[in-house]
């Protein structure tokens, strides 16, 4: 196998697939040598200290290493629609969206593409053109290809989806989804601490963690925010998350097929403002997301 940050003998995520992706040969995520891209544009449905005035330069790469039912944004994830793009063309989208004011890079699902991003980024320094870079992701990473990139990651946004490898497993098609996700969260923080920003009151460092209600499974959404709690502290951001919508596979598997319920809601605010994290926010589970892409308006909860 190559190295931790190589194509050859891809060990980029958890399955650690080992073929040689340089070569064309595709991973367990369908991944292989050109990154490939669905969509990149301003986004405006992130946290207030991502998407500021200004939006998030979101770039929705193809491909994932989880295979969730519920996932809405599958055709790309999952079913590979998008186009590849060289590390100049990378490049070139991330230098579009500096042009368009975007206040980041947010980098979605990035984990298979982080070697031909980390070269289209370093290109861009070379002409003096940068932006905080936004990692976001499902948690399901490897520390090692955290630290290897931890020079270019500026912001985590990262989910706890999970507390039971069983849940794990019917959601996301992993068993080792908490211990994996848990310990990369850990290391977020070390590498990255509790949220910095501009005078702007926009993200330029640090660590948000996502906290996703799932229906039937509300009290590992609690489960989560009291690991958080109890192993990082009350320093780190938390938005907790009540926008999950029956997509994909999960519209025909229960319970994934129905939205959350009010009682889902209220147990796991209660337990937020219970633990009392100094920073975050609350979606209003009244407020849908937009239609189309993956995107919700958050509330500051006050605490």
């Amino acid at each position: 196998m190559g190295p931790v940050g190589s194509l050859r003998g891809c060990r980029l995520c958890p399955r650690q697939c080992g073929v040689d992706r340089a070569a064309g040969v595709t991973g367990h995520c369908g991944a292989g040598s050109r990154a490939q891209v669905f969509r990149y544009a301003p986004h405006f449905g992130e946290e207030p200290p991502i998407s500021g005035s200004r939006g998030s330069g979101a770039v929705f790469f193809s491909r994932c290493t989880l295979n969730c039912i519920y996932c809405q944004n599958y055709p790309w994830s999952q079913e590979g629609l998008g186009v590849e793009y060289d590390a100049p063309g990378l490049a070139g989208i991330l230098r579009s969206l500096d042009d368009q004011g975007c206040h980041n890079w947010n980098l979605v699902s990035p984990t298979p593409w982080l070697p031909r991003i980390s070269e289209a980024i370093g290109a861009l320094a070379d002409e003096n053109i940068s932006l905080p870079v936004v990692m976001n992701t499902s948690s399901y990473e490897r520390v090692e290809t955290l630290a290897q990139y931890a020079d270019m990651i500026d912001v985590f946004l990262a989910d706890l989806r999970y507390a039971s490898p069983r849940t794990a497993l019917e959601g996301s098609g992993v068993t080792d989804y908490v211990d994996v996700a848990r310990v990369a969260v850990r290391e977020m923080w070390r590498l990255a601490g509790p949220l910095r920003f501009d005078e702007s009151g926009i993200a330029l460092s640090g660590v948000i963690c996502r906290i996703l209600i799932l229906p039937g499974h509300a009290d590992e959404a609690v489960a989560n925010m009291e690991w958080l709690a109890d192993t990082i502290g009350t320093d780190v951001a938390v938005s907790l998350m009540a926008q999950y919508t029956p997509a994909h596979r999960a519209v025909s598997t229960k319970p994934w097929n129905r939205n959350i319920i009010k009682s889902e809601y209220v147990l796991a605010f209660e337990a937020f403002e219970r633990l009392g994290f100094a920073l975050g926010w609350v979606q209003d589970p009244d407020d849908p997301p937009p239609d189309g892409l993956v995107g919700f308006e958050m509330q500051q909860s006050g605490v």
